[in-house]
């Protein structure tokens, strides 16, 4: 099968550092390629891939400081898709709703994954109208805002089975918080839990600039707390220690969370995680396996406890059973296949009732 897969600008594929999508692009995309599929990948020029690489932009957007408006760059890698699109079988998209009036004509080839939260008002009329896309959701909590639009599955992420190697007897003694710096994320409820445990914790996160002012208003002054530190960024390698030698994962969240890719980055180590009830988490937490879903504050500190006390055995295993990139892949090969199968008998059934009209016409 020959597919193209078409990935957001802002970083690279994979990213060298935070980028939950663009990461997800990646082990897919090398994944189809392991399986055998003729796989092309539109991305930025600082990607690294398996399949055959088609540079859109020099380098991530993000890390361009004459980059003022994204937009231009995402119109010149449409066009440039366009002008390919009659080579694959299959397009599949990244990168939000941007491509829905050009691809329009060949919706029947495309596919979308829905990356981002869906809960945004103006959302709904664009679903409408461009109701013949084909999306692919990443749980089925992301589809609950528009529960109309023209979903064909839902696909879980998955990340390699060898990205990281699992830790069964930690010996950092520290709790983690892992991800993005923003009030959903909500930040300072892991600073609490682990003040009020007496656990030291390691947030490892990016801040955005849009995200720079609540950190410095809001976290900033709660990092100078005896057993709180702040790392930053980290890239993957450093991942797996970061996530093995920790004895749990907070995700306290605080938003309809789409899928959250740290919690089963943190399973792949071995690590358990307590986590708030929002959005996917129930979709992804195996309740007493691979961790605990709480609602409150005082609940997450009082069940804490529970969540040290699992098996990482058990979380590894779970892991492997549910969440690896293989199985992701086979999922969209799935999907690929359906909607072309579909293809072929649209176009099947278009050819009667055209040569009818023809015939009604030369006997009139």
């Amino acid at each position: 099968m020959k597919i193209a897969q078409i990935a957001p600008l802002m970083e690279s594929v994979p990213p060298r550092l935070y980028g939950g999508t663009e990461r997800i692009v990646s082990y897919l995309t090398d994944e189809l390629v392991r399986l055998g599929h003729d796989v092309t990948l539109f991305a930025s020029g600082d990607s690294v891939s398996r399949a055959r690489l088609v540079p859109c932009v020099p380098a991530a957007l993000r890390l361009d400081a004459n980059v003022r408006d994204v937009i231009p760059y995402y119109m010149l890698m449409l066009d440039r898709v366009r002008e390919h699109a009659d080579e694959f079988d299959i397009l599949h998209f990244h990168i939000d709703q941007f491509h829905f009036p050009i691809f329009r004509p060949v919706a029947e080839r495309t596919l979308t994954t829905l990356h981002g939260r869906q809960d945004l008002h103006d959302l709904k009329p664009l679903y409408v109208g461009f109701c013949e896309m084909p999306l692919i959701s990443i749980s089925h909590a992301q589809r609950r805002p528009v529960p109309n639009a023209n979903f064909v599955a839902t696909v879980q992420h998955g990340i390699p089975a060898h990205l990281h190697k699992p830790t069964y007897q930690p010996r950092g003694g520290y709790l983690a918080f892992l991800g993005r710096i923003s009030p959903e994320k909500r930040p300072d409820r892991a600073i609490r839990i682990a003040r009020e445990t007496g656990i030291p914790l390691k947030i490892a996160a990016k801040v955005d600039k849009v995200d720079l002012a609540y950190f410095r208003e809001q976290i900033e002054p709660l990092l100078d707390q005896p057993g709180i530190e702040f790392i930053g960024e980290i890239n993957e390698r450093e991942k797996t220690e970061f996530l093995g030698e920790a004895r749990a994962l907070l995700f306290p969240i605080d938003w309809p969370e789409p899928f959250g890719l740290s919690m089963i980055e943190a399973m792949a180590c071995g690590t358990p995680v307590l986590a708030f009830h929002c959005g996917a988490v129930s979709e992804i937490i195996d309740p007493g396996v691979t961790g605990v879903i709480v609602e409150t504050m005082d609940e997450a500190v009082k069940r804490l406890p529970e969540v040290l006390a699992l098996d990482r055995r058990l979380v590894r295993r779970r892991f492997d059973e549910r969440f690896s990139a293989t199985r992701m892949a086979k999922d969209y090969v799935q999907v690929y296949r359906t909607l072309l199968k579909r293809e072929s008998l649209s176009d099947h059934s278009t050819l009667v009732p055209v040569r009818e009209a023809e015939l009604e016409q030369e006997m009139n």
